[in-house]
């Protein structure tokens, strides 16, 4: 029996932890366990977690929903999808749950998620994943995804592949449209080039994904912001597409206008943000490898 823990059921881990806890209820297989408390605990305990589409609503009801390490017992693959700010507080409140055996999947909008869970639990093997998917908690319980997209890019350079492929057959089991990539790196830094950006600039200018493209001004801050970060990642010497910026920026536009990034979702509801991950990780990485982001700078200390 392999035992998958979800941790952090917002929009990403709603989502793919939903599809998973739907296809594997009945099986004999795969356990499929909800990290969760509060209002989110007590509704999924209740009454299953929703998940609505633009098309389709779906109830699901994993195998357990607790934060009771004694009672979620040892896992063999772990989910990690909480906010960056959460990382060390949970991963550390789940010691009983992680073995050298375990492995742990982080699915942050970050970059330095695998790095900081490697040193917190060194024996563990630590992968690199990323999605692209809409999605957020619509309240406790029920998660609203937005459009039909939904990507999930996972690997690792030093992971056995025997782990990696069982992990992917268990998701493409569940219908999840996975990746085991090899260079997972440059396909985790493409998506932080975007979301990085995005997150950045829709909540220093206060504006949603549609605003950002129809004001001239509005964009132009955007495509600066994308030439800052391009030029960290080259310093750091990954080998990302030559036109990245204008992929980025085509990303961008095929996106749903009235969209917005989670961190300005956060931000408009005076919640906690994770500017620390999104934007001044940027600038210490710029520092590091001696690369200038100005206007990353400026945006880090007005949003920290």
């Amino acid at each position: 029996m392999k035992r998958i823990g979800i941790l952090g059921l917002g929009g990403v881990g709603g989502y793919f932890g939903g599809l998973l806890a739907k296809a594997y209820y009945k099986s004999s297989e795969v356990e499929v366990i909800f990290i969760a408390r509060g209002e989110t605990q007590k509704a999924i305990a209740e009454n299953g977690l929703k998940i609505v589409t633009d098309t389709s609503e779906t109830i699901v009801f994993p195998k357990l929903v607790s934060n009771n390490p004694e009672e979620i017992g040892v896992l063999d693959y772990l989910i990690c999808a909480t906010k960056t700010y959460d990382i060390a507080e949970s991963l550390l409140s789940l010691k009983k749950c992680i073995t050298p055996e375990t492995v742990i999947l982080p699915l942050y909008n970050g970059v330095d998620a695998p790095e900081r869970i490697q040193k917190i639990y060194p024996k563990s093997t630590v992968l690199q994943g990323c999605v692209y998917i809409v999605s957020m908690i619509f309240s406790p319980g029920t998660i609203r995804k937005i459009g039909f997209f939904e990507k999930l890019f996972f690997g690792s350079n030093t992971a056995s592949a025997t782990k990696l492929e069982e992990l992917n057959a268990i998701f493409q089991k569940a219908k999840i449209e996975s990746y085991l990539v090899e260079n997972i790196e440059e396909t985790v830094w493409e998506k932080f080039i975007f979301i990085s950006a995005l997150a950045s600039a829709t909540s220093y200018l206060n504006q949603n994904i549609g605003e950002i493209i129809s004001n001239p001004k509005s964009k132009k801050i955007y495509i600066e912001l994308l030439h800052e970060i391009e030029a960290v990642a080259k310093a750091k010497g990954l080998q990302l597409p030559e036109d990245i910026v204008n992929q980025t920026i085509l990303k961008l536009e095929k996106s749903p206008k009235e969209a917005t990034s989670s961190m300005h979702r956060d931000l408009l509801a005076g919640k906690n943000i994770e500017a620390i991950s999104l934007t001044q990780f940027v600038v210490n990485e710029g520092i590091k490898h001696n690369v200038k982001t100005p206007l990353y700078e400026k945006i880090a200390n007005t949003l920290l």
